[in-house]
């Protein structure tokens, strides 16, 4: 089988083992405190421009996002995110279970329009009742977004203006951060987002890690007693170590630069070759995960021996289908996909 579903199923990249192997033995304090993560911290705050960050090393995605907004709201406050967002979608309510709710508004390729969020936030506060509804507590965001577009420098100031017009924090999930990071159509950079961002997170698992993620707050602004939430929420891991050593050899060398960029090179590659091959396009994608509208029988056959994604329902005969790369695609792969294409 060849694989496309995600950008996640490799184990990680071999200068993550071969220095988890050769720190193996030595005896470290737990949950954070140990010298590798001290320096993944002073790195990741150097890349970012941020010398004021705090910074904490959690165990995944959902765990994150949880764990950040549970920490940033009061308990009657919710977080505004687009329909598609996927604290909405795909994180099966872990939000919600935290007790808070997810306040939608339109989606645009996936993305946030400022204007729209202005216009929510105004109604929300010209509503004379609003004492009787949940409160918009936070900004929710994804770059990448969930169809694999990016917002634009411009976007994310307008997005950081309306945000502190109505003192809110603005959150940005940053799962695939790095293939959004080198994509040759994005104009922003780590430093950016650091400056519009009250909070993000630079995602390990699906950037060539084990596991883990990296939750930047960026002006000395973490939530009281952030640790204890961590904790509370399950996503505190014990050898954080683990967490703390692949970050530090991500941030040596611009490794992480560098095997995002190879997931956004074999990304041009497999969009060129559908292209050629006079695919349909569901939207375009400047990243690393490309959707295409497959007739269903073909998919039917394609899935016998490509692992892909089913996205969602075109029409009665057609299905929106994503095929992502990341830092391990082979050319080879992408060569054999379209042998069978």
């Amino acid at each position: 089988m060849l694989s496309f579903a995600c950008d996640y199923g490799e184990g990680a990249h071999p200068e993550i083992l071969k220095r988890l192997v050769e720190t193996n033995m030595e005896h470290l304090p737990g949950y954070g405190v140990d010298p590798y993560c001290e320096s993944a911290k002073n790195k990741i705050k150097e890349a970012c421009g941020c010398p004021e960050a705090e910074i904490y090393f959690l165990v995944g995605g959902t765990q994150t996002n949880a764990t950040v907004i549970h920490g940033i709201l009061r308990n009657y406050e919710g977080v505004v995110a687009v329909e598609t967002g996927h604290i909405n979608v795909h994180e099966a309510g872990a939000i919600e279970h935290s007790g808070h709710k997810v306040l939608t508004i339109p989606q645009h390729n996936g993305k946030m329009d400022s204007a729209e969020l202005k216009k929510f936030l105004e109604e929300f506060y010209g509503d004379e009742s609003r004492e009787h509804m949940v409160f918009p507590g936070m900004v929710y965001i994804s770059h990448p977004t969930e169809y694999g577009t990016l917002y634009t420098k411009e976007e994310l100031r307008n997005l950081s203006e309306v945000c502190k017009t109505f003192q809110i924090p603005l959150y940005m999930d940053g799962a695939r951060l790095g293939y959004g990071l080198m994509s040759e159509e994005s104009d922003v950079t780590l430093k950016d987002i650091a400056q519009c961002c009250d909070a993000f997170y630079i995602g390990g698992t699906k950037v060539g890690a084990l596991c883990g993620e990296a939750v930047v707050f960026t002006e000395n602004n973490a939530p009281k007693n952030f640790m204890t939430t961590v904790k509370q929420q399950g996503a505190l891991l014990a050898k954080g170590r683990v967490l703390g050593i692949q970050f530090d050899t991500l941030f040596t060398d611009e490794l992480y630069m560098k095997i995002s960029r190879h997931g956004i090179e074999m990304a041009k590659l497999l969009k060129e070759g559908l292209r050629d091959k006079n695919y349909q396009f569901y939207l375009e994608s400047p990243t690393n995960q490309q959707f295409i509208v497959l007739q269903n029988e073909k998919m039917k056959k394609l899935e016998k021996q490509v692992d892909f994604t089913v996205w969602e329902k075109y029409d009665e005969n057609h299905t929106v289908v994503r095929f992502a790369t990341s830092w391990a695609t082979k050319k080879e792969d992408i060569e054999k996909l379209m042998e069978l294409l």
